[in-house]
């Protein structure tokens, strides 16, 4: 493996360890032994989950090519587990309002060792299977942990501020650390011991098996609106309702939407980007550096979620600006380097460009995703909470099962291109955001609705 990597991958690990010892008083937030117990609690136990989903994802294509399936019968698979996010995540959001968050988490635990069971069986149907029950379990990871910890330290009388620290702090462990260790973890059980590719699987669903068991003993139950009254349409009538009557709530759908559109296409294209005539390029130890990346940009976002300035809402605004311009490297090294035609061999020039505004890419990454759930904690009303977050998802879903239904369609310049002007029209939003912020409305306007009745809190 060419030098570059190691040099790459070391200068990031020094920057992310330099920022993380630097960190003077006013950098750190001042908390309580509780709180402390509590956010520590949170963070393992999702850990545990994100190591469950990042032990699986490099492994999934490649086990169903040895299951001899051809690349459309796995492009199928792919769309079948992002449209039952689609189709079935805003049930599942509903019912976790309505049925309790700590059951939804138990519920996801389940759903994802049912899915990787179904990966020793090489029958399409059971495959397929299998990705709709992942997909109902991705929707339940991005909405009703965030939705069970933003209830509980609400109701255990944590200050705002403190959630933040939370924040940052799981995107730091799950996003990096533990992605950068489950690919190691991965490699050693597939590569180095030779399990096969259904062992990162079968340790998933163990590691699942013990976070749901850290679950059932140490968490409490919360709920958003738990009355009997409210049927899931009722529900869906709220969630459609709070997002067209509160503009923030709108903004916020909408650049989520549009950030995590091409974040997500972003991980279809970056290897045919790096290697576009079959270049030899260490995909395993790229991944890993990404991952470091967007360590970074989570180390960044917690210093910058510990001051009350500059405000999340104001430094999004660059942050979008700059993951724009950052995925137009393959435009503009297409323009400024004239293109290989040589087969396989070592990463071109271009790819060493790109490479860098990839790991720009990722470290926006990094401080989106906390960002983000400050945002959502400040803007999006407890009654419905999971059930907005995937109402947000929807169009998200949309868009991936469209890309990857045309990947093949459009040259991967005009992808990226898109993917840029995507994030740019997030920074507009974004821009739009701050502005009626400003003044200090960070509170959602939204009022539920009872049906035939004059409009009241649910929760007196």
């Amino acid at each position: 493996m060419e030098l570059f990597y190691f040099l790459l991958f070391g200068a990031l690990s020094a920057v992310v360890a330099a920022l993380e010892l630097s960190k003077r008083n006013k950098d750190r937030i001042i908390t309580s032994s509780t709180f402390t117990i509590f956010k520590n609690n949170y963070l393992l136990v999702y850990s545990l989950m994100m190591a469950g989903d990042w032990l699986q994802g490099p492994y999934v294509y490649y086990l169903y090519s040895t299951y001899g399936f051809t690349k459309g019968d796995i492009g199928q698979l792919f769309i079948a587990g992002f449209g039952s996010s689609m189709l079935f995540g805003t049930i599942v959001g509903s019912l976790a309002d309505k049925q309790g968050r700590k059951r939804a988490c138990v519920t996801y635990c389940i759903t994802y060792i049912l899915s990787c069971f179904t990966k020793h069986f090489p029958d399409y149907k059971v495959l397929m299977l299998g990705r709709v029950l992942g997909g109902i379990a991705t929707s339940l990871l991005f909405s009703a942990f965030e939705s069970w910890l933003v209830a509980e330290h609400n109701k255990r009388g944590f200050e705002q501020q403190w959630l933040s620290l939370t924040f940052s702090k799981a995107i730091f462990l799950g996003n990096g650390l533990i992605a950068i260790v489950s690919g190691l973890l991965g490699n050693l059980l597939v590569d180095t011991l030779a399990f096969g590719p259904v062992a990162p699987f079968d340790a998933a669903a163990c590691i699942l098996a013990i976070g749901m068991a850290i679950i059932l003993a140490t968490w409490g139950e919360n709920y958003g609106d738990s009355s009997d009254n409210k049927n899931l349409l009722t529900q869906f009538r709220g969630a459609a309702i709070a997002i067209a009557c509160d503009e923030k709530i709108a903004l916020l759908g909408a650049i989520q939407s549009l950030f995590e559109g091409s974040m997500y296409t972003f991980v279809f294209l970056w290897t045919p980007a790096l290697s576009p005539n079959d270049e030899e390029i260490p995909h395993g130890f790229i991944f890993a550096t990404f991952m470091l990346a967007s360590m970074l940009g989570s180390s960044i976002a917690s210093r910058l979620m510990a001051s009350s300035a500059p405000r999340v809402e104001s430094y999004m605004q660059i942050v979008f600006a700059v993951s724009a311009v950052s995925l137009l490297c393959p435009i503009v090294t297409s323009f400024l380097i004239a293109p290989s035609n040589v087969r396989g061999g070592g990463i071109s020039f271009s790819g060493y460009f790109q490479i860098f505004g990839f790991c720009t890419f990722e470290a926006c990454v990094g401080i989106f995703w906390p960002s983000i759930m400050k945002m959502r904690s400040q803007y999006i009303p407890e009654e419905a909470r999971s059930t907005i977050m995937n109402f947000f998802r929807i169009p998200l879903n949309i868009f991936v099962c469209v890309v990857l239904y045309n990947v093949n369609a459009f040259p991967i310049t005009i992808m990226f291109g898109m993917c840029s002007i995507f994030l740019g029209t997030a920074a507009v939003l974004q821009r739009r955001l701050f502005v009626i912020t400003e003044g200090g409305g960070h509170k959602s306007k939204w009022v539920p609705m009872e049906m035939d009745t004059e409009a009241e809190p649910l929760n007196d």
